[in-house]
């Protein structure tokens, strides 16, 4: 596969673009990451998500410590060609390092950030 169509993304000056995960059969958008050249022509060929860790300044395999990997169904790059969705199957119904369903879980309610979403799992089980 030629990778051209590498060429057509609108890079940041650090040469990663957003990426937002969307569980596929709910809509639900699950959570928002980096990618770069390399993290997403791997996320392609592999068939599951690999992102760029900008704080640990590495590739990052979701779910490689939680083994709540995201198998893609679909890759969408939007009209600015400078935000990727990815339409994904979270395994383990997880994707949050909280141990939530979607990073997604707080909601501005009076003023404040209130959690409205349960934690399905313990982190300390998850992380070792």
């Amino acid at each position: 596969m030629s990778s051209a169509w590498l060429d057509e993304i609108k890079w940041t000056e650090d040469d990663l673009v957003p990426v937002i995960a969307q569980q596929y059969d709910s809509g639900r958008v699950v959570m928002f990451a980096w990618m770069n050249r390399e993290s997403l022509a791997l996320s392609v060929s592999e068939g599951f998500a690999v992102y760029w860790s900008r704080s640990r300044q590495r590739l990052w395999r979701k779910g490689e410590e939680s083994g709540h990997a995201q198998k893609i169904i679909d890759i969408q790059l939007d009209c600015d060609a400078d935000v990727i969705l990815l339409k994904i199957d979270q395994q383990g119904g997880i994707a949050c390092h909280t141990g939530r369903e979607s990073c997604f879980y707080r909601t501005l309610t009076a003023g404040e950030w209130q959690s409205t979403e349960p934690v399905l799992k313990d982190p300390e089980m998850i992380y070792k």
